[in-house]
C-alpha cells in the first residue's frame, strides 16, 4: 500500500500540522492503504524528513492489528539492507498508532508502470535484482514479507530501488493461519496458492509473488483479473500463471521458464527462496543478447494495467471454491527440469483441462464401491451459502463510489449512502468549484471498496478570501503578524515623513484596510519616519518682515520683540533663536528687532570750563572731543556741536575751548 513518493494532501484531514508523540510533525499525506495511511513527516528531533505510518482508525482498537503493526517495526528494525525501506520508531499517541520509516523520494514501481507500460527486459531484471536481494536478506533472517507487489518496490533519484512495507512479515516458522480469525490478509493479485487454499505462507510465497512482478514488468498488465478478489484467487489455485511471450510477442522463451517455474502453483516446484531465484535471475540474464534485453514490447500488444484492487485486503481462508483441486491431494516434490521443462499448471492449457470430479463422487468404471450423492449436494450448498455471505454481507462485500463530483453537498451525501458506503464531509476553498459542491472524492470516484467504508466528500467554499486589517498605527513587526494571521503576506515597506503619525508606525496600507483579498496577497506599506525637520535659515540683519516670511516659508512659527541697538538699524532684525540648525515644521523662532539707538538730550556746555563740561557730556552718555581756537589757552567752552536736542546715546559731542 505504500507510496512514499511526495504528494498533495487532501484539504482537512485533522492528522496535517498534529505533533505524534511530541517529537514527528505531520506534514502531508503521501498514500493510503487497506490497513494505514502514509504521511511525509519531519522528526523534529532530529531533523529529518521521515514517513509516517498511521493506523487506521478503526482498527486502533483491534489489538491483533496493533499487535500486527507493532510486529511490523520489529520486522523491519531487523532487516539492515540498502534495498529495504528501514524502520527508525514506533509508537501510540492517543488514538494514533504509528510507525516512523525512512522516507523515500520517488516513484513506486507501480507508476512506473503506469506511466511507462511494460519494460524491457533489462530494465525488468533491474529493478527483479534488488528486489530478490531485499528479500534474501529476510528469508535468511526467517522472515518473509507475504505483501510483495508493485506498490511497496520505490524506485529512488539515484537508482536505488527499496522494498517497503514489511506490515505482514511474521516468522517462517509460523506456518498457521495469516490471521487467528481465519481471515486471509495480503494484496489478492500476488497470493500464493496456498496462502489462499490454507491460509500458509513461507519464503516460496514472497517467490511467487516476486514471479507475478516479474510477468507484469515484462507485459504491463496483471498475470490475473476479475471484478471480485474471489474470482482473482481462484485463478491462483485453479488456473496458472499465462505465458508472458503469449501476452507481448517477442519475449525470449527463457522468461517464459523463468516466470513459470517462480509462479508454480506447488511450491515445491518453486526455488526455496528469494535468494535461490535470485541465483536463477542472473543465470538467465547471461544468456540473453543486449538485443533481447533492451527490445520494448509494441504498444498494440502490451495490455494495460488492469484494475484490480492492488491495496492490502481481507479474504476468507477457504473461500475459494475447491472445483478442479486435484483429489489425490497435494502433490509430491518435483524441480524444475531446465529451460522450457515441464512447468506446473502453467500456460493456457491448464485453463482447457476438465476438473477432475469433487471428493465423494467415484466415476463409474473405476471398480469402487459408489458413494452416496447427498455429501457432495450439502458441500455444494453450503459452499454456495458461504459464497454469498462473503459477497453481500461479509468482507467480500464491495461498493463503487459514486460520480458525485460538481454535485450539491446532499445530492452527494445521499448518493454515496445510497451506494452502502459511509460519507464524510471536509471543506475546502476553491477558485473554480462553486461553494456548497463537491470539488474532490477520496477513494476517488469509480473506486472499489468495501461496503460501510468512509468516503471523503471535500466540499468547496468557495474563493479564499482575506479581509485586509486595519494596522495602521502599528510598527511594522506587529503589522507582519496581524497580516501572517490572516494569510496575507507583507509586501513592500517604504517610508514618508508625517507630522502626525509617530517614527516607526505605518501610516498607510495598500490595499486598504478591509479589502478582500486571495491568499498570500502582498500588503505594501509606508512607515512613518516621524516629524521632516526644517533647516532653520539666518535671517540676521535683515528687515524684520522680510525674516518673518523667509521662516514662514520654512514652515516655522515667527515670534517678534524690540531693542534699541546702537549697531542694527531700526527695524531690522538684531538676533534670532535658534540662529541655526533644524527644527519641525510649527516650531517657533525667536526675533529680536532694532528699535535704532537710545536718543539722549545733548547738555548745553558752552561758556563752561573744559573739565565741567566733559563730565556733563559724559555723564549724560556721550564721548567728547576736544578742538582748540587761538591755543584755548583759557579752557572756555566757546562752541558744541550739536548745542541741543537729542542725539543717540553714545555719539560724539565735539566742543571747542578757546
Amino acid at each position: 500500500m505504500t507510496t512514499y513518493t511526495r504528494a498533495v494532501s487532501p484539504t482537512g484531514d485533522a492528522l496535517i500540522g498534529h505533533l505524534l508523540d511530541g517529537r514527528y510533525r505531520v506534514e502531508s499525506r503521501l498514500a493510503d492503504g487497506g490497513m494505514a495511511t502514509v504521511y511525509l513527516g519531519v522528526d523534529t528531533r532530529l531533523e529529518r524528513e521521515v514517513a509516517l505510518k498511521v493506523m487506521r482508525p478503526h482498527l486502533v482498537h483491534d489489538d491483533t492489528f496493533v499487535s500486527r503493526f507493532r510486529r511490523e517495526a520489529r520486522s523491519a528494525a531487523s532487516l539492515s539492507h540498502p534495498n529495504v525501506v528501514g524502520v527508525f520508531d514506533q509508537g501510540r499517541d492517543g488514538d494514533h498508532v504509528f510507525l516512523v520509516m525512512e522516507y523515500v523520494a520517488g516513484p513506486t514501481l507501480r507508476e512506473v508502470l503506469t506511466d511507462e507500460g511494460p519494460l524491457s527486459p533489462r530494465a525488468a531484471l533491474d529493478v527483479l535484482d534488488p528486489v530478490l536481494q531485499a528479500l534474501g536478506e529476510a528469508h535468511a533472517k526467517g522472515l518473509v514479507h507475504r505483501d510483495v507487489k508493485p506498490e511497496n518496490v520505490i524506485l529512488t533519484g539515484a537508482g536505488t530501488v527499496k522494498v517497503a512495507d514489511f506490515g505482514l512479515a511474521r516468522a517462517v516458522s509460523s506456518q498457521t493461519m495469516t490471521s487467528s480469525s481465519g481471515v486471509l490478509l495480503g494484496t489478492v493479485a500476488y497470493l500464493s496458492p496456498e496462502q489462499v487454499e490454507r491460509g500458509i505462507a513461507d519464503a516460496r510465497s514472497d517467490v511467487y509473488a516476486a514471479g507475478l512482478v516479474l510477468f507484469e514488468m515484462l507485459t504491463g498488465a496483471k498475470a490475473f483479473t476479475g471484478e471480485t478478489p474471489i474470482h482473482v484467487a481462484y485463478q491462483h489455485v485453479h488456473g496458472g500463471v499465462p505465458v508472458p511471450s503469449e501476452r507481448v510477442d517477442g519475449l525470449p522463451p527463457v522468461l517464459d521458464d523463468l516466470v513459470a517455474v517462480a509462479t508454480s502453483r506447488d511450491p515445491d516446484d518453486r526455488p526455496r527462496d528469494a535468494g535461490e531465484l535470485l541465483a536463477l535471475v542472473r543465470r538467465t540474464r547471461t544468456g540473453l543478447t543486449p538485443t533481447a534485453l533492451d527490445a520494448r514490447p509494441a504498444g498494440s500488444e502490451a495490455l494495460a494495467a488492469a484494475s484490480v484492487p492492488t491495496s492490502t485486503a481481507a479474504l476468507p481462508v477457504g473461500a475459494v471454491a475447491r472445483a478442479g483441486r486435484d483429489p489425490r491431494g497435494p502433490r509430491g516434490p518435483r524441480r524444475p527440469q531446465g529451460p522450457r521443462g515441464p512447468r506446473s499448471g502453467t500456460g493456457t492449457d491448464a485453463l482447457s483441462v476438465p476438473p477432475p470430479p469433487l471428493e465423494g463422487v467415484v466415476v463409474a468404471g473405476r471398480g469402487h464401491r459408489r458413494r452416496t450423492w447427498w455429501p457432495a449436494a450439502v458441500a455444494s450448498v453450503a459452499l454456495a451459502a458461504l459464497t454469498a455471505w462473503f459477497f453481500l454481507l461479509g468482507p467480500g462485500a464491495v461498493a463503487t463510489v459514486p460520480s458525485v463530483l460538481q454535485r450539491p453537498l446532499d445530492q452527494a451525501v445521499a448518493a454515496v449512502q445510497q451506494a452502502d458506503l459511509d460519507p464524510t464531509v471536509t471543506r475546502a476553498f476553491s477558485e473554480d468549484v462553486a461553494k456548497g459542491t463537491v470539488m474532490t472524492v477520496e477513494p476517488g470516484v469509480g473506486s472499489t471498496v468495501g461496503r460501510g467504508e468512509q468516503v471523503v466528500l471535500t466540499v468547496s467554499r468557495g474563493p479564499e478570501r482575506y479581509e485586509v486589517p486595519d494596522v495602521a498605527g502599528m510598527t511594522r513587526k506587529e503589522a507582519g503578524r496581524q497580516l501572517g494571521e490572516r494569510n496575507l503576506a507583507l509586501g513592500r515597506v517604504t517610508e514618508r515623513y508625517s507630522e502626525t503619525v509617530p517614527d516607526g508606525q505605518v501610516l498607510s496600507l495598500r490595499p486598504e484596510a478591509g479589502a478582500s483579498v486571495k491568499p498570500d496577497t502582498k500588503v505594501a506599506l509606508v512607515l512613518s519616519k516621524g516629524r521632516r525637520p526644517v533647516p532653520v535659515p539666518d535671517v540676521t540683519g535683515q528687515g524684520a518682515d522680510a525674516a518673518t516670511a523667509t521662516l514662514q516659508d520654512a514652515g516655522l512659527e515667527v515670534q517678534r520683540s524690540e531693542e534699541n541697538s546702537a549697531t542694527v538699524a531700526a527695524g531690522d532684525v538684531v538676533s534670532q533663536s535658534p540662529r541655526d540648525g533644524t527644527l519641525y515644521r510649527g516650531d517657533t523662532v525667536s526675533l529680536v528687532v532694532s528699535k535704532g539707538p537710545v536718543m539722549v538730550e545733548v547738555p548745553a556746555v558752552v561758556g563752561k570750563q573744559l573739565p565741567e563740561a566733559r563730565r556733563i557730556l559724559e555723564e549724560a552718555g556721550f564721548e567728547v572731543q576736544v578742538k582748540k581756537a587761538l591755543g584755548g589757552i583759557f579752557g572756555t567752552v566757546r562752541f558744541q556741536d550739536p548745542e541741543n536736542g537729542l542725539a543717540p546715546e553714545g555719539s560724539t559731542v565735539t566742543v571747542t575751548i578757546v
